[in-house]
């Protein structure tokens, strides 16, 4: 049985790997909890729409999926192309580096498509970079997940992460390991945007719909892990 479980695991080549060695220890650093984890498909393409709450995320988000047999491909700033070690394990494993605001913008959402149309699983943080509300809810997003979202007929899954938040704040540079947290991944039924594809699906205001109806979710999966009511605010309209 054991064997027939490793021989279904998605392969990732030697980078991935690499990453696998080195970020599951360092994710050893909180108790993990997934709620809903058996709705992250077991193969075939997705996109997996989530909160960004610490600089924390990319790695324990990373296993997250691995330890659910998939390789995940993730958005992740162009900058983090240039760290060392790190960037060349994110270029060597596949990932997508977005460089917002150039004319290159435009060739990371292609990766992505690209990545959806080969059966990949695609892992978007909407909100671009960690949010910058004090109380941790999600704030303004883009419209590229929208777009992708909207453009490739996949399952678009809502995933709410808390608890990275109180390992590192990236805003205070507070590490605080000890004591030991709990890092909650809530997993939400994949939203239905059966309603949004007729028509123009690069409609600006279609895309900004989109991305309030996909982030809602992800703030109301998030309330649930908080046991709080999310603010009465709009966290997922566009920037």
């Amino acid at each position: 049985m054991e064997e027939e479980i490793v021989a279904r695991r998605e392969k990732g080549g030697f980078w991935v790997g690499l990453a696998a060695v080195l970020f599951y220890p360092l994710t050893a650093i909180g108790r993990r909890v997934y709620v809903g984890a058996e709705k992250i498909p077991r193969q075939g393409p997705a996109l997996l729409v989530m909160n960004h709450i610490s600089h924390l995320d990319p790695v324990v988000d990373a296993v997250f999926v691995h330890r659910q047999k998939r390789v995940p491909r993730f958005l992740g700033k162009e900058s983090l192309t240039r760290t060392p070690v790190f960037g060349k394990i994110f270029v060597g494993a596949g990932q997508i580096p977005v460089s917002r605001g150039s004319a290159a913008a435009g060739d990371s959402l292609k990766a992505a498509h690209q990545a959806l149309e080969e059966g990949k699983i695609v892992v978007i943080y909407p909100e671009g970079t960690i949010t910058k509300d004090p109380a941790g809810w999600p704030k303004e997003s883009f419209t590229g997940a929208a777009r992708l979202a909207l453009q490739n007929d996949v399952p678009i899954i809502p995933i709410a992460r808390w608890g990275t938040n109180q390992i590192f704040n990236g805003y205070t540079k507070k590490f605080t390991p000890f004591p030991r947290k709990t890092i909650t991944h809530s997993i939400g039924d994949p939203i239905d945007l059966s309603a949004y594809r007729g028509g123009n699906t690069r409609s600006a205001s279609k895309l900004r719909e989109v991305t309030k109806v996909m982030m809602d979710e992800v703030t109301r999966l998030l309330g649930e892990i908080r046991h709080e009511e999310p603010p009465s605010a709009k966290p997922g309209d566009p920037a």
